[in-house]
């Protein structure tokens, strides 16, 4: 089947690149911001964590080539962010990309992110500090997982979305279910009418190739220091309950550094939870019919895939 531009819209124009882990958006991201005068909004959740580089596959200022980068080191590792501060920022920032004339490109693989950008999610539900607080001592006498086939019961496409340790979104979660009646799913609601003009790609591999390059992912975070920055964070007076300290990498990490595991048992656990987490990727992103999907595996370097997408965007915006 020849794939084929969609019809364009009103909007600002916007283009988003996304997929599952290790599929090398970061690298088609920049290449792609350099054919056509953009710049990078980050849609990752943990990068913008400040002091969570390697961990995180965060590009450093020479892997950017001078590509305008936002939304990364926005926050310390212990401070709050939230999907809704996300969707502020970006929006923000979009208008004013667009106003200097280059074009915004939302890079990332946070599926809630690029979905509260695109579609205009209004986030309700408010705050609940008391039934936070019940909500965590539960967790604290039963544990996380007990919360988490809570949230599976009331709202089986969160907890689908995320891991069981994952105790303050889970709490989230429930708190806005428990508040409004209705899953986060659905309470986050979309706003009617475009306001981006928008192109969307996603980045896959086939299975054994992604699994394959997960691999090599982990082992080279692991060469390049991975151990040593959650031993860092976790000096710093980070606690491991913090939300920075769930993403991938720093709780099996921290897991080992507290005698709970051996490294190889982490290192084992991290590749496992890390292949579970690209799974899930692809699961959300395949629901959404506006993606247009290149298999990275048919390109031989991160450049030729940027020349495909640029032409495509070029020819787009030009009509």
């Amino acid at each position: 089947m020849v794939w084929r531009l969609p019809p364009k819209k009103a909007g600002c124009p916007l283009l988003a690149i996304t997929g599952p882990t290790a599929t090398g958006k970061t690298a088609v991201g920049i290449e792609v911001a350099l054919r056509v005068e953009g710049e990078v909004v980050s849609a990752d959740s943990m990068m913008v964590y400040r002091g969570m580089d390697i961990g995180t596959a965060k590009p450093t200022l020479a892997e950017r080539k001078g590509v305008p980068h936002h939304l990364i080191d926005v926050v310390d590792p212990g401070e709050d962010f939230s999907v809704a501060t996300f969707q502020t920022l970006a929006r923000k920032l979009i208008r004013e990309i667009n106003a200097r004339g280059r074009l915004p490109i939302l890079v990332g693989g946070t599926g809630l992110y690029i979905k509260a950008v695109l579609d205009g999610y209004r986030f309700t539900g408010g705050v609940d500090r008391e039934l936070r607080r019940r909500l965590a001592a539960e967790a604290g006498r039963f544990g996380p997982a007990y919360l988490h086939e809570r949230l599976r019961a009331v709202d089986p496409e969160t907890a689908a979305r995320l891991h069981p340790n994952d105790l303050k979104r889970i709490i989230r979660a429930l708190e806005v279910f428990y508040r409004t009646g209705a899953p986060i799913s659905r309470a986050a609601s979309a706003e009617t009418g475009p306001e981006y003009d928008a192109l969307v790609y996603g980045l896959f591999l086939e299975r054994q190739e992604l699994y394959r390059r997960i691999e090599e992912r982990v082992d080279a975070m692991l060469e390049a220091g991975l151990v040593e920055e959650v031993r860092r964070l976790l000096k710093g007076g980070l606690k491991r309950d913090a939300t920075a300290m769930q993403a991938l990498g720093y709780k099996e990490i921290a897991a080992y550094l507290a005698g709970e595991v051996t490294l190889e048992e982490a290192v084992y656990l991290l590749k496992r939870n890390t292949r579970r987490f690209a799974k899930r990727q692809l699961t959300w992103f395949r629901r959404d019919g506006r993606i247009r999907w290149l298999d990275v595996a048919r390109y031989p370097s991160p450049e030729r895939v940027a020349e495909e997408i640029a032409g495509w965007v070029q020819e787009y915006f030009r009509r």
